[in-house]
């Protein structure tokens, strides 16, 4: 009996070891889940999901399915021996992976390093960029201050938010760059990527021109005094000097702008001389990109904190000098004052929508690619929101620096009018030579064009003290931001020539460089007396009707032939929560509605109406709006053709047999895992969703009819 009670307590107490073990092996088990879905932040060399190879597996492919005990399309949590085998099955796909990487470094190698960042600093490198510097006051001024705000807020709730969060959540999911991202969500689509691929490269074709005037002003910008600061003077034919009569009619800083730098031509068709000082600043410019993209500028996140956080000082600097001065919050004033009546002009709202899409950086595919390498996950909603409300911030803040600087320019011109009118009515002058003075015409005219954050920094930069001191902070803050954006707009490019293996024995920095050589060469058009008019029509239609178009087609695709209630089962199984209605509406309704009549209306007024750009007007110092000639128009339709036919042209060669991308296997993606994790469970459709979207009781989704009545009942419930 005593042998007996000791065997019994010796076989409780194996039994307890052994649950003790399970337990022991199930919690390390868990946390070796969850620390496999988390990158490590101590740069240790373990598996990046998102590192892109054919090689990967995906765990939904019948070999795993079968080895995890779950069904072919992964749902359900699999069970404790399952997940045993899973952990197993993953130590093995993580071999696969690393084997992979080595055979194919390109991906995983320097954009890798340049994006490896995680996820909570994403928003330090999207938050700012040229596009809030620069072109939104810009932007901002020429469509009547105020008025401008409207549809941006608008189109930022409606398009850029929507899509923004779009391209991160199927990058992060499918974890391909842009062109291998739609050609698998279908075969006919991957046409899209090709487009995001040459929107990207003729918008950094031009947008290099920013960084060249950039490094132009910030060689000046050592000179003492500053050749912006005041008038020069002209050597006239009887060996006399005087004050240069073109500059005394418009401004010192509008002067150099436009003569000096530029060297303008009256118009389009009179491109004069070559600019060789702008065609050698281009030349260094785009060398200087080479060298980023090739050494990775972005490699150090301790670069990229320095980067980010440079141009907020100097604008932080500029604010509280710009407030100080007299008029500035007259300028603030005509910011936030809206104009009515412009709102109802579509190109408005088609510059507000692009100025958003560049903002952002939508459908360049840059940041489809950069998602592709976040972890698994990674919470998209939360980057999403937090770097487009930063970003919307951003904007705002640099417009009120920029406008409460116009507001001092327009008020100084306004003193002066005022004062000579009152010395001209003191010497009993007629009324009807007395100057007309009004503010407000002031203020929106004080400045436009391109030019506007040259020349409207440069009169604040003339009110400080060591002036040379403030324009080498303020240049050197423009071509930071420029580098970072122009790099990040090319290595779009060059990752979808890698991606579709047209140059497969290439190394990636030869194909870089020959990017960038063919692009130095094609940018040489802006050197000279009409480069700046020729880089307002590619501004103008190269980088705005084709980004709504490619982003329209994002939209289809995810919502009608992904799959929406696919798309959000994926968002829940990455981030742990389901995307609410409001997202579903946009993708599927709301914002290709808004990009498709945007884009008709835009069209329907340049055919009524026509399109203008201002010229250089050298007698009066202001610029005079003439209409683009007939060539310019025919050039313009070219660059918006030569990037949107991809997108007919790939599925047309598709069903004709022809496979301009080549097919390959799904990426791997531990959806098991993070099913396991989160505590994922299948989600069944409510009726609102039902009705909204279409989705049928099997979970197949139809197209855009919304479905009234009872609620089906699948068949097995039935029985």
């Amino acid at each position: 009996m005593a042998n007996t009670a000791h065997l019994f307590r010796r076989q409780s107490s194996r039994d307890l070891i052994q649950q003790a073990t399970v337990r022991s092996l199930d919690e390390l088990e868990l946390r070796e889940l969850r620390s496999r879905l988390v990158r490590a932040e101590n740069g240790s060399q373990n598996v990046v999901y998102g590192a892109t190879n054919q090689a990967f597996i995906s765990d939904d492919d019948p070999p795993m399915a079968r080895i995890l005990d779950i069904g072919p399309s992964g749902t359900g949590p699999p069970g404790k021996d399952a997940r045993k085998l899973a952990m197993q099955a993953s130590i093995v796909s993580q071999q696969q992976q690393e084997s992979a990487i080595a055979e194919r470094p390109e991906r995983a190698g320097k954009l890798g390093q340049q994006v490896d960042l995680p996820a909570r600093h994403h928003w330090v490198v999207y938050a700012v960029g040229l596009g809030n510097v620069w072109r939104f006051p810009y932007l901002a001024q020429k469509n009547g201050g105020g008025a401008f705000l409207v549809p941006y807020f608008v189109m930022l709730l409606l398009q850029g938010l929507p899509i923004f969060y779009l391209e991160l959540a199927i990058g992060q999911r499918l974890r391909k760059g842009a062109i291998g991202v739609w050609h698998e969500v279908s075969a006919y689509l991957g046409g899209i990527g090709i487009s995001s691929a040459f929107v990207s490269y003729i918008v950094a074709l031009y947008y290099n021109t920013i960084i060249a005037w950039c490094l132009i002003y910030l060689l000046h910008s050592f000179e003492t005094p500053l050749p912006w600061a005041e008038c020069p003077k002209r050597l006239f034919k009887n060996f006399t000097y005087d004050i240069e009569p073109e500059c005394v009619v418009s401004s010192p800083t509008k002067y150099y702008w436009y003569r000096e730098t530029l060297q303008v031509s009256p118009s389009v068709n009179e491109p004069e001389q070559i600019n060789y000082t702008v065609a050698l600043a281009l030349i260094t410019a785009w060398s200087l990109v080479y060298l980023c993209m090739v050494q990775g500028i972005t490699e150090s996140s301790k670069i990229v904190y320095i980067t980010a956080i440079f141009p907020y000082v100097v604008l932080i600097i500029f604010f509280f000098r710009g407030i100080t001065l007299k008029g500035a919050s007259d300028g603030i004033a005509h910011l936030f004052t809206p104009r009515w009546e412009s709102i109802l002009e579509p190109v408005v709202w088609l510059e507000a929508g692009t100025q958003i899409f560049f903002s952002l950086g939508l459908a360049f595919g840059g940041l489809i690619a950069f998602s592709s390498y976040n972890p698994a996950n990674n919470n998209c909603y939360r980057d999403a929101l937090v770097v487009s409300v930063t970003n919307c911030s951003t904007s705002m803040f640099a417009g009120v620096v920029v406008f409460s600087v116009i507001g001092f320019k327009a008020t100084s011109i306004y003193d002066s009018c005022v004062e000579e009118r009152s010395e001209m009515i003191r010497q009993n002058k007629s009324h009807d030579l007395l100057p007309v003075c009004d503010l407000q015409k002031e203020l929106e005219n004080s400045a436009s064009g391109t030019g506007l954050a040259f020349i409207i920094f440069t009169e604040a930069i003339n009110q400080f003290p060591a002036a040379q001191l403030w324009a080498v902070l303020f240049f050197l803050m423009l071509f930071t931001l420029g580098i970072d954006s122009q790099f990040g707009t090319l290595e779009g490019v060059s990752t979808s020539l890698m991606d579709m293996k047209l140059f497969p024995n290439v190394p990636k920095e030869m194909i870089t460089g020959a990017l960038c050589m063919s692009c130095c060469v094609l940018s040489l058009c802006f050197a000279n007396g009409a480069g700046s008019y020729i880089f307002q029509l590619m501004d103008s239609f190269a980088g705005s009707y084709t980004l709504l178009i490619i982003a329209f087609f994002e939209c289809i695709g995810v919502s009608y032939i992904y799959g929406l209630k696919r798309f959000a089962d994926d968002i829940e199984l990455m981030t742990g929560s389901r995307p609410s209605l409001y997202w579903m509406l946009c993708w599927k309704y709301i914002s290709p509605i808004a990009m498709i009549t945007i884009l008709v209306a835009s069209f329907l007024e340049l055919a009524s109406e026509g399109s203008s750009y201002p010229g250089w007007n050298a007698l009066t110092g202001t610029t005079d709006q003439l209409e683009w000639p007939h060539w310019c128009i025919v050039v313009a339709i070219l660059l918006i053709l030569v990037s949107i036919l991809w997108i007919p042209g790939v599925a047309i060669l598709r069903l004709c047999g022809i496979n301009v991308i080549e097919d390959s296997e799904p990426a791997w993606f531990p959806s098991a895992e993070l099913r396991d994790v989160h505590g994922i469970v299948p989600h069944e459709p409510t009726d609102i969703e039902i009705s909204l979207f279409c989705i049928r009781a099997d979970g197949s989704e139809g197209l855009c009819c919304p479905i009234y009545g009872p609620r089906e009942q699948p068949l097995d419930e039935e029985e």
